[in-house]
């Protein structure tokens, strides 16, 4: 964390320093120039923002994601995404944080590092960075700033056009495909603990970058199912994950409540927001009727869960199953109506029944961020050979993604589940050709818990689970699952003749019901 705050330090001296040349007497020794910067600082910045901070992850993905798609439930009004209301600072949090910082930095490496023999392998791992960052940013707004993005510094270009996402997505596709062509060629990194997911591991590097294409080449679909095809045969023939050893994973040792060097969900669950949600309804019940033994590893009833971590009688509560509880999604604790949860015929009596996060797993600051998984990869290899486009038995990749995803639980640091329940689930739940698409992909949004972006993204493209909507009063969506989050309100007035482009590119308008490019019906 020393690392990132210098950074930080370095950034702010190195953004005020003077232009004019006055020789020696103008340097000041304590700020950093271009020439001296050291970028594999901003290459570990840039790779924290990939796991996030608590500004962005608090409102786009919990208040708002984690409450639309039903794996949490809120009865607090700003958690507005559990009934589709709108709050504009929200919507665009992601975009707030992001342009400035992460891809304003992995664009400044990039135009440094690019073309310099000693530091290729660093630029071609921070190319798989900014594919990472830009592919989550187009999935939740649609069309926005790609190739002119972060280059109001290096090319003074502050009012960035909006690519369209066809545009970013065949790039990205594009960018992997050359990465991992050269990635084939070395066996090095220099860049060595300034890579907090695989400390410059090459093979890793190399087995994230197919894995991520795969990720990428999915999302097409819907769309454009030939293109589709193509690329995750290019991601299989590059070679993808083999084991849950090698999940692109962010580590948080150490972690405190009073920065950004933790778990930004985790915080947010046990620290900055602990009383406002609880998990919903839909996700409990899904996880109970098919005996899931994720459950007791997902969900706990805490006494106080408003108590937050570090405040005395910080309680891990009951995580047997048969406590678990889930909030039915789209009620208050305001109104006299309907709406209000204690007139709900199954309200328990108490709020602080219904289960909240797992305080082992989850809900812990130090807990591990998954970026991309084995158990990810091997679920979307499932459906490309249920589509026919890749050889190999679908039912093979399901169970295997099924066991990973369940054996993920031991990266927390915890035992986790036995061989034994594995196979007893599947034997309980098995591979049914006639269901298989809406079975993948609803493992797919039970292993994705807590990476709400990229879970968000795969039920928009595959329409799995099945979730029923609320109509709460006061929504902005017709009482719909939103699709999307609106751009910037900045934009409208700052960039206004490139955004006026972008929305009408959009189904609906700058609306939270618009569907995006890939996100046809």
């Amino acid at each position: 964390m020393k690392k990132i705050i210098y950074y930080i330090c370095a950034t702010l001296t190195f953004m005020f320093v003077g232009c004019n040349d006055f020789g020696d007497t103008n340097i000041n020794p304590e700020t950093i120039d271009r020439e001296s910067m050291d970028y594999t600082l901003m290459f570990t910045n840039v790779q924290q923002y990939c796991y996030g901070t608590e500004y962005e992850a608090w409102r786009n993905g919990l208040i708002y994601i984690s409450a639309m798609i039903q794996h949490t439930a809120s009865t607090q009004s700003h958690w507005n995404g559990d009934k589709y209301t709108y709050n504009a600072a929200y919507n665009s949090a992601y975009w707030e944080r992001m342009y400035p910082n992460a891809i304003r930095d992995v664009v400044d490496i990039l135009n440094n590092w690019e073309g310099k023999e000693n530091h290729l392998t660093e630029y071609n791992m921070a190319r798989v960075l900014k594919v990472l960052l830009m592919q989550r940013m187009t999935d939740l707004y649609g069309d926005v700033p790609y190739t002119e993005a972060g280059q109001a510094y290096n090319l003074t270009i502050h009012s960035p056009k909006y690519d369209t996402q066809e545009f970013i997505y065949n790039d990205l596709l594009k960018e992997l495909n050359e990465v991992g062509t050269y990635l084939n060629q070395v066996s090095s990194s220099s860049i060595g603990s300034a890579d907090i997911m695989y400390g410059g591991d090459i093979t890793k590097w190399k087995k994230f970058t197919y894995s991520l294409m795969l990720r990428v080449a999915m999302r097409l679909s819907k769309v454009d199912p030939a293109k589709a095809e193509t690329w995750v045969k290019t991601a299989v023939a590059g070679g993808l994950f083999e084991s849950n050893d090698d999940n692109g994973i962010m580590e948080h040792p150490g972690a405190v409540t009073s920065n950004n060097s933790c778990e930004p969900f985790g915080k947010i669950y046990c620290h900055e927001d602990p009383g406002a949600y609880r998990m919903s309804e839909s996700f409990v019940n899904l996880l109970k009727n098919t005996h899931d033994p994720r459950l007791i590893y997902l969900c706990s009833v805490v006494p106080d869960p408003s108590e937050k971590i570090g405040g005395g009688n910080w309680q891990m509560g009951d995580t047997t199953a048969i406590a678990q509880i889930g909030l039915p999604n789209g009620y208050d604790q305001t109104t006299e109506g309907s709406t209000n949860i204690e007139n709900h015929p199954n309200y328990p009596g108490s709020m602080n029944k219904y289960s909240v996060v797992n305080r082992y797993t989850y809900a812990r600051i130090d807990a591990p961020t998954f970026i991309l998984t084995y158990a990810e990869n091997q679920l979307l290899l499932a459906e490309a050979a249920y589509r026919g486009w890749i050889s190999g038995s679908a039912e093979t990749y399901y169970n295997s993604g099924v066991t990973a995803a369940m054996k993920q639980f031991q990266q927390f640091g915890i035992t986790g589940i036995s061989d034994s329940k594995i196979n007893e689930y599947l034997a309980q739940n098995p591979y049914n050709e006639n269901t298989a698409l809406e079975q993948i992909n609803t493992q797919y949004y039970i292993n994705t818990f807590s990476d709400e972006y990229e879970s968000f993204a795969n039920w928009r493209r595959s329409g799995y689970p099945v979730l029923t909507p609320v109509d709460y009063i006061g929504n902005v969506t017709n009482g719909t699952i939103p699709r999307r989050f609106t751009y910037h309100t900045n934009e409208a007035s700052i960039n206004q003749e490139n955004y006026l482009k972008a929305v009408a590119n959009l189904s609906n308008g700058d609306r939270m019901n618009s569907r995006i490019w890939w996100d046809v019906e």
